[in-house]
């Protein structure tokens, strides 16, 4: 009788003690990552395909699996672009994110330096096959053999043409459609022509601010013109004929007030937007917003958006400056639990990468390129080719943006009339070497 009774009461002191059955805590991932914030639009919504623009659609890809995986709490930095500084002060602190967005082309500064995981493994747990990316994609995060990053997007920059002040100027063909120069002398004849018609600037462009730019230009025209600047990926060589015509052209556009000037990245999205200017060069990440301000009355784009890749008013075989946007995965100690999140986390990505590809970029998922629901999306028809022919620097040149930024300073200051050309494209040379060199 004591026995049963002492078991009674110990049955009932464990019961106090620890009571019903809890739930088991969430699981805690932490994603870093760029695009911007949105959260007064987006910020709860989880119907992706609702979703505009870069930040719209990816803010609403991680509100929509956090809504379906209750036990993973998903916590979200959302860094300034691009976010470099911030993540090595991050690494060297020994507190990094789980998941970053990053650039193909930085991919190689922090893998070489054994700073982020291989996703080989952790892919294929997932149910990711890396043999179902783009070539492109597949080439941007393959480093030394392995898989570094799962690429959501190729990009690359675009011509974004106001078709409503492309038809003020003549400059459409009887059919409505857009004409476009040929040649280097087409293009000034056609922005003079413009500049009569309309009373505006053929160009808009970011020069200010946006360093990478002209750098962009610049691989786009050398690459059609076959001047392989990086032939030696340890040395740049850029003091060439050809490159000295490229400048040459942009300074005679900036030299005959045939662009805007003095305006910083967000001035001249604005500045386009309120119809500044013909065409904006920009990238494919704008698409998806400017279309959906054209199918809205009232603004300078109403019915009249556009889109196309560099016409190759050099002459060459069409080819295009890329890069991609991934999500890479740092080296630090995880749980089994916090590994299987991630993985759930990256097939959730690759499995919605027909919503990111709405922003305009080009998917990375071939199966998304193929499929007819891809295709008909706007304006998909005119940059299609250069998934194609789009290519990135070769991994092997160190230091991507840092060196997009010299080349880029050295060519705006010859545009701008601060250095001969020949000296600019020597010192950018000088710099990027004396850098590469280190």
């Amino acid at each position: 009788m004591k026995t049963g009774m002492r078991n009674i009461l110990l049955a009932a002191s464990l019961a106090l003690t620890t009571g019903p059955a809890l739930a088991a805590d969430p699981v805690e991932i932490t994603v870093q990552r760029f695009f911007g914030t949105c959260d007064a639009d987006w910020g709860t919504n989880t119907d992706i395909s609702k979703a505009i623009g870069e930040c719209g659609i990816i803010t609403s890809q991680i509100n929509k699996f956090a809504a379906d995986n209750p036990d993973i709490k998903v916590n979200v930095n959302t860094v300034e672009w691009p976010g470099y500084d911030q993540l090595t002060a991050q690494l060297a602190s020994g507190e990094p994110p789980d998941l970053v967005t990053i650039h193909e082309s930085v991919l190689s500064d922090y893998q070489s330096k054994g700073l982020l995981q291989p996703l080989d493994e952790v892919l294929k747990s997932a149910g990711v096959d890396p043999a179902g990316f783009t070539a492109a994609g597949r080439e941007g995060v393959t480093k030394d053999g392995q898989i570094f990053g799962l690429p959501i997007d190729s990009h690359t920059m675009l011509w974004h043409i106001n078709m409503n002040y492309f038809r003020k100027a003549g400059l459409v063909n009887a059919d409505g459609t857009l004409i476009l120069p040929k040649t280097a002398d087409e293009l000034l004849a056609q922005a003079k022509q413009f500049k009569e018609k309309v009373g505006k600037p053929y160009l808009v462009q970011s020069m200010a601010n946006e360093k990478g730019a002209f750098y962009r230009a610049m691989y786009i025209y050398l690459t059609q013109m076959k001047s392989d600047f990086f032939a030696d990926p340890t040395h740049l060589k850029l003091n060439t004929p050809e490159a000295k015509k490229i400048v040459q052209l942009f300074k005679d556009i900036y030299d005959q007030d045939l662009t805007t000037k003095d305006q910083d990245y967000a001035a001249s999205l604005s500045g386009f937007t309120k119809g500044d200017g013909g065409v904006l060069l920009n990238g494919t990440w704008v698409v998806g917003d400017f279309d959906a301000l054209s199918k809205a009355q009232g603004n300078a784009l109403s019915d009249g958006y556009t889109v196309y890749p560099y016409p190759p008013v050099f002459g060459g075989t069409p080819a295009y400056w890329s890069d991609g946007h991934s999500w890479a995965l740092t080296k630090k100690d995880r749980s089994p639990e916090q590994t299987a999140a991630i993985q759930k986390f990256l097939k959730f990505m690759a499995d919605t990468n027909f919503e990111w590809a709405r922003t305009g970029h080009l998917p990375a998922q071939q199966a998304v390129i193929d499929s007819a629901q891809f295709k008909a999306l706007p304006h998909v028809t005119t940059i299609l080719d250069i998934a194609a022919t789009a290519k990135p620097l070769p991994a092997q040149v160190r230091h991507q943006f840092a060196v997009n930024d010299i080349i880029g300073e050295e060519v705006a200051a010859a545009i701008m009339g601060q250095k001969e050309i020949d000296a600019a494209l020597a010192d950018a040379e000088t710099r990027v070497n004396d850098l590469l060199a280190n």
